[in-house]
């Protein structure tokens, strides 16, 4: 899309859910799609609570929707804590815009060229590699759907003068004048008197994006080639050590931060990517493990285990849980310190250690195993097999 005139035919036969602040570019973005997609928007809007004037803008989307008899939706956020308020205030908007897409639907939010630019910056000053850097794509999955920026290649003042031209009324937050905030800082203090030296500043560093953008797409597919030529990754997400370290050390982290990038993985910082790199050499004997947020990587054996704390295990059908369950006085147990068993058709006891290595169960799983008693006699260990027949 060049202008706002034209319809956009990405969004043709879309349903459409557009993300309302009641700001002057959303406001723009809702009048546009039900100019060109009416009957095919639902708005949501995300109240943050972090102004006392929140409730009388979410009175003001949900009043507009109304006079446009357009569906609305407001979610409330709440937050933990006040350090990083934009970065929290973002994650958790998504993550509930995220969660209440439905399948083959597409957010849209009103992201223009000039918060390209702002994008941009700000991840230069955090030194970001390419995927900082190619700031913000166009398109890309969200949850069920997609997430769209349909004003991406328009600038801010072509959403104003569309604004003034239709007569839209909009409102404004009073954070955006803050320059506490890094965004507005850059937006109100650092980018006119950059604009004052380098004409066409936004065109410039939207066009280096899209550069940072070509960039990281030819990464990923190099991280793909390797994967497949080396046979690196299986089937369980786990990276096969030998074979990762035949490459460079530089197509070795290409590798890892796309696999990351695919589980969903926060972008771990430099200094835990050489952890991570220190784990592929540590000693077979050792448990080494790399934590960052919420996310674990660890070595056991040959293979990289990444692991989401967050995640619930699921909890996969287990037969031998099915085939037992119903038995009078049936229980559940768990790993015992010192416990020796009996596999079924074998002729001698083992240390449960030395069974559940053998059965190359990592340690840190070892402890969940579900070991299945009947009358206080164990039958079968998740997993293992069993130890006497029912």
């Amino acid at each position: 899309m060049e202008n706002l005139k034209t319809k956009d035919l990405f969004l043709e036969d879309k349903n459409i859910v557009l993300g309302l602040s009641g700001g002057i570019d959303s406001i723009v973005l809702l009048h546009y799609l039900n100019t060109h997609y009416p009957n095919k928007i639902r708005v949501i809007h995300c109240n943050h609570h972090l102004s006392q004037f929140c409730n009388k803008w979410d009175k003001f989307c949900k009043t507009t929707c109304l006079n446009l008899n357009i569906v609305y939706l407001s979610i409330n956020l709440s937050f933990d804590n006040t350090s990083n308020i934009e970065e929290n205030a973002r994650k958790k908007r998504y993550h509930s815009l995220s969660n209440l897409l439905k399948e083959n639907e597409v957010l849209c939010t009103a992201h223009h060229k000039n918060d390209q630019a702002e994008t941009l910056l700000l991840q230069l000053f955090r030194g970001s590699g390419s995927a900082g850097l190619a700031a913000m794509p166009k398109e890309k999955p969200l949850g069920k759907g997609i997430h769209y920026r349909p004003f991406l290649t328009i600038n801010k003042s072509q959403v104003s003068d569309y604004a003034n031209n239709h007569k839209l009324n909009w409102i404004e937050d009073d954070s955006n004048k803050n320059t506490y905030f890094r965004r507005n800082f850059l937006r109100l203090e650092i980018l006119p008197k950059l604009s004052e030296v380098y004409k066409n500043l936004t065109e410039t560093l939207a066009r280096s994006a899209q550069h940072q953008s070509e960039t990281l797409k030819l990464t990923r597919e190099l991280a793909d080639i390797d994967i497949k030529t080396y046979y690196i990754i299986n089937h369980t997400n786990r990276i096969n050590i030998s074979q990762l370290i035949k490459l460079g050390i530089h197509r070795i982290k290409n590798i890892i931060r796309h696999h990351l990038n695919l589980l969903n993985f926060l972008t771990p910082s430099d200094k835990i990517m050489h952890q991570i790199i220190k784990l592929l050499h540590a000693k077979k004997d050792t448990k080494p493990l790399v934590c960052w947020n919420k996310y674990e990587v660890r070595r056991y054996k040959n293979e990289l285990y990444f692991i989401n704390k967050t995640l619930l295990k699921k909890n996969e059908p287990c037969p031998f849980h099915e085939e037992l369950k119903d038995f009078p006085n049936f229980s559940i147990r768990y790993r015992q310190k010192g416990q020796r068993i009996k596999l079924l058709e074998k002729k001698h006891t083992k240390s449960l250690k030395k069974v559940l290595q053998e059965a190359n169960i990592p340690p840190w799983e070892r402890n969940q195993l579900k070991m299945y008693y009947i009358s206080n006699k164990l039958y079968a260990i998740e997993r293992i097999g069993k130890t006497y027949s029912a």
